[in-house]
């Protein structure tokens, strides 16, 4: 008998802890999500941000959140976020469910200085946003990118963005611009996502449905961020 309470409290505890893990990991997913709103709404606040002219023409939108400084090491930096893209036949949608992704790469890790850096990706076509959806995608090789013009007065329609699959953005020490990231890899952060929608799920499957998951509440801000500047998409 007291073998058999042993082996029962046994697996009770495993499974506390197992369900303590996974209560774990998916606060750290939904504070991602939470810190990515954040940055949304700060960067479209500011007078010199992303033109309006190209947010209107963008699929979908990466944001990768630095919450500590130590989240960037040179030699090994990554850093963790999510895409939103908008839904419906060709993007064209409103925005839907976030997926998270990595973006991993030595090349950006000096341009941080050491300080905390958040980094905005505008996916502007549906080559690019496809790419990004089934596997690792190397930036300037596998899909085309650009350092992002700022301000209302920018050049938006210049030929040098206008080619590019990918615009990219950072900010630091208050400081937003557009920053060259060729050479980083982005990709879908396939446990975060199997962390935050509690099963095994595909960025496909979330971003492109059928049968999307239901938008997590901790996202809230990030899609009403995006959905405030720019409800629709413009050819």
């Amino acid at each position: 008998m007291n073998r058999i309470c042993i082996a029962l409290m046994a697996i009770f505890l495993a499974c506390s802890a197992a369900f303590a893990d996974e209560a774990s990991d998916r606060k750290k997913q939904e504070d991602r999500l939470r810190n990515a709103g954040q940055v949304v709404s700060e960067i479209l606040n500011i007078p010199d941000n992303i033109p309006q002219s190209l947010l209107d023409k963008t699929k979908c939108v990466v944001v990768i959140p630095s919450v500590l400084k130590a989240a960037f090491v040179v030699g090994g930096s990554y850093g963790r976020g999510a895409m939103v893209c908008r839904t419906g036949q060709n993007f064209m949608g409103h925005w839907g469910a976030p997926a998270m992704y990595a973006l991993e790469g030595a090349s950006f890790g000096f341009q941080l200085g050491g300080q905390a850096t958040d980094f905005v990706l505008l996916i502007m076509n549906d080559r690019g946003a496809s790419s990004l959806l089934h596997s690792k995608v190397k930036l300037g090789a596998d899909a085309s990118a650009a350092a992002g013009p700022v301000g209302r007065a920018a050049a938006a329609e210049s030929d040098a963005y206008m080619r590019a699959e990918i615009l990219t953005y950072s900010r630091s020490r208050g400081l937003f611009a557009g920053v060259s990231l060729e050479g980083s890899t982005l990709r879908p952060d396939d446990d975060a996502n199997e962390a935050l929608y509690g099963h095994k799920i595909g960025a496909t499957a979330i971003l492109l449905g059928p049968g999307s998951p239901k938008t997590p509440l901790a996202a809230g801000h990030l899609i009403a961020a995006l959905g405030k500047a720019s409800p629709r998409l413009h050819r």
